[in-house]
């Protein structure tokens, strides 16, 4: 089970960090994700990391604004978003890669499943 947290409510400009941590299973072996949805919006893909933590890749709009990293000995991966800007607003979910040992390029940008619960991001402008 994945579960987000650390969302909230944050000025436009503020910096949050969210954190995934998966319970009952390990993602040391998986790359992850995350993605957010805005009201009324579908589930966009915004940053993943690779199993190993070699690689990692971005939507254009957060690029250079946010960060994943991972901590495979606390089972946990995280997003540290700066710089947030009002359409960030959306509910944050992480995700695991499907498959095992797998780095991200062009030839592949992985197939997420098992998704976790949300946490609420809101950025008020």
């Amino acid at each position: 089970q994945l579960q987000a947290s650390g969302g909230g409510l944050v000025q436009a400009g503020g910096s949050l960090r969210l954190s995934c941590a998966a319970s009952g299973r390990t993602v040391d072996e998986y790359g992850m994700g995350w993605f957010r949805q805005a009201p009324g919006k579908e589930r966009e893909f915004v940053a993943a990391i690779s199993w190993s933590a070699l690689s990692t890749y971005y939507a254009d709009s957060v690029k250079g604004r946010f960060t994943i990293s991972r901590d495979n000995a606390k089972n946990t991966v995280y997003l540290q978003m700066n710089s947030l800007k009002p359409e960030d607003t959306a509910v944050y979910y992480c995700a695991a890669d499907r498959n095992r040992y797998r780095d991200y390029g062009l030839g592949y940008r992985g197939n997420f499943g098992s998704w976790g619960q949300g946490t609420l991001v809101t950025v008020s402008s």
